[in-house]
């Protein structure tokens, strides 16, 4: 089946998943804020606990298949995180942001981040 007609999970069911995968890899993960369960879109903010962070944000490649982007680009400071999270929350507010602390840096996700 071609990525772009693969079926979506459901943002709820993908963001518990997450958090409990972090978990069990000895990082912490928290929902900073609930959007809607069936498809709302998930923002990751990822914590390196060294006052930097790095934004993850879903997308779709050219063909369909689901990505990771760097909507700020590489580490940034977290007052810049939090501004531009307020600015698409206020676009979207379906949105789920979950914060990920973790010193490596790691996302714990399976798709490609680009």
């Amino acid at each position: 089946m071609p990525a772009s007609f693969a079926p979506r999970l459901k943002a709820g069911i993908f963001v518990r998943a997450l958090v409990r995968r972090v978990e069990v890899e000895g990082a912490a993960a928290f929902v900073v804020r609930k959007g809607n369960e069936e498809a709302g879109a998930v923002i990751l903010k990822i914590s390196r606990l060294d006052g930097t962070c790095l934004i993850l944000n879903q997308a779709r490649a050219g063909d369909g298949e689901l990505v990771w982007a760097r909507p700020l680009g590489e580490w940034i400071d977290e007052a810049r995180a939090r501004t531009w999270c307020d600015k698409q929350i206020k676009f979207d507010p379906d949105l789920w942001i979950v914060e990920i602390e973790d010193r490596q840096g790691r996302a714990f996700v399976d798709e490609k981040i680009v």
